[in-house]
């Protein structure tokens, strides 16, 4: 299992690189709403007054869950490029694959 936090983390940083790669020519792809679905376990540590963590749980299934309960979210990230001056643009990528991508 990974922590929703880095899943999150990841997922900006494939956004970036897959605008990083964004390369001259006529067709390019405007980036809308983001929507992941997730199956995540909750738990929750140390009590009443405790720290409730989120954990993704990874396809390969192979990471046991125990005394969590599990749950199905759904995330919808609507991604902004800020430039430097504090403006707000369109966000645009390219189609290339990325090494390790399906």
């Amino acid at each position: 299992m990974i922590e929703l936090a880095a899943m999150v983390r990841e997922l900006r940083e494939q956004l970036n690189h897959a605008m990083a790669e964004t390369g001259p020519g006529p067709v390019r792809f405007e980036l809308g709403s983001v929507e992941v679905e997730a199956a995540v376990a909750v738990d929750r540590t140390g009590g009443a007054g405790g720290k409730v963590n989120f954990w993704v749980i990874e396809a390969n299934g192979e990471a046991s869950v125990t005394n969590s309960r599990t749950h199905r979210i759904t995330l919808t990230f609507q991604p902004t490029l800020v430039a430097p001056d504090g403006t707000h643009h369109r966000v645009l990528v390219a189609d290339d694959e990325a090494d390790g991508e399906r």
